[in-house]
């Protein structure tokens, strides 16, 4: 199965390690010091082409991980992943 992040872009749901509301998970510094980490380290991919609301981080096989920023909310991410259509 497969799952549509937006932006035409879709990964293998096997792949998902988490997927995470960006406004409520950014005020903890944990996330905030991860997120820049992940930016230093240039394997965050922005996916968004406006506001991000939410975060997936998968395992990719080329770095230990890759977090993409998606407009769409952790919600709808789940409902198309319960769905098991590419919308």
């Amino acid at each position: 199965m497969y799952l549509h992040l937006g932006q035409n872009e879709i990964i293998p749901q096997s792949r998902i390690i988490g997927i995470f509301d960006l406004d409520k998970c950014s005020y903890e510094k944990r996330t905030r010091d991860y997120l820049a980490a992940a930016e230093k380290e240039g394997v965050v991919l922005d996916i968004s082409g406006d506001l991000p609301r939410s975060f997936v981080v998968c395992d990719h096989p080329y770095h230990e991980q890759i977090v993409y920023l998606s407009q769409l909310s952790p919600a709808a991410l789940q409902r198309r992943a319960e769905s098991g259509k590419l919308e």
